[in-house]
């Protein structure tokens, strides 16, 4: 093979993986987001061992994204150069790093509330129930709690269930965010938006095109399940 239609095939894959990570990270938004919901009903009167195990779903979901995230992403960033990228390639990265960084700054942020939260409100007894707050909402499932999909991300091996609690994913994602930031310094200053702030809410509300199977099909076979959210969500589960 000449070297330049070696060239051509590198880039096309240099490509691919950046689009496909575009679509992981639009799936983060939309998981993290469905977590950060779930979390608000922790120890409320809509909590219940069916929501924690929707959130330990979810949470397990939005690790596997992470990882494979954060691997692709310094991968990409570190061959950028020797990969005959343009310039327009490389500033969309480093938008996808930040976004990247900023949505796992948040879901660390959301971990370590959850862990609060449920050592203050365990739910190991009935009698637990009585410690919970009365705050008028009685069915976490209906207009406040979003449910996410499982899904299998051929990133990497299966996650042993016995290191996936809070704890070790909130031990593993802060490793991983300092490696990232040594890895690959790229300042959030020195990134430019592409659009005006808050311009997703200064337009109308419209239904996303893809549900949630379809953001997180990057080479990945879901469920038919997706994310459900009720119209009085305001939140909407959108990242």
């Amino acid at each position: 093979m000449s070297h330049w239609h070696r060239s051509v095939n590198e880039l096309v894959v240099w490509h691919r993986q950046q689009r496909e990570c575009e679509r992981a990270q639009e799936a983060l938004s939309r998981v993290t987001s469905c977590f950060q919901q779930l979390v608000t009903s922790l120890g409320s009167s809509a909590d219940s061992n069916f929501l924690r195990e929707e959130m330990d779903e979810t949470r397990r979901v939005a690790h596997q994204l992470c990882t494979g995230l954060s691997e692709r992403l310094v991968h990409l960033l570190s061959e950028c150069d020797s990969a005959s990228s343009s310039l327009e390639d490389r500033q969309k990265l480093e938008r996808l790093w930040v976004l990247f960084l900023s949505a796992l700054e948040s879901f660390l942020s959301d971990l370590q509330t959850a862990y609060s939260l449920i050592g203050r409100f365990p739910l190991t007894q009935p009698k637990d129930r009585r410690s919970l707050l009365n705050t008028g909402c009685t069915d976490g499932m209906v207009g406040v709690v979003a449910r996410v999909a499982s899904a299998k991300v051929p990133w990497h091996t299966v996650e042993d269930s016995s290191s996936s609690d809070v704890t070790h994913h909130i031990t593993v994602l802060e490793a991983m965010l300092a490696e990232m930031q040594l890895k690959v310094p790229v300042p959030f200053w020195s990134v430019e938006a592409t659009q005006p702030a808050w311009a997703e809410a200064a337009g109308e509300h419209e239904d996303p095109e893809d549900t949630l199977e379809d953001l997180m099909e990057v080479e990945v076979v879901s469920n038919k399940t997706a994310c459900f959210q009720s119209p009085c969500c305001g939140l909407s589960c959108v990242g």
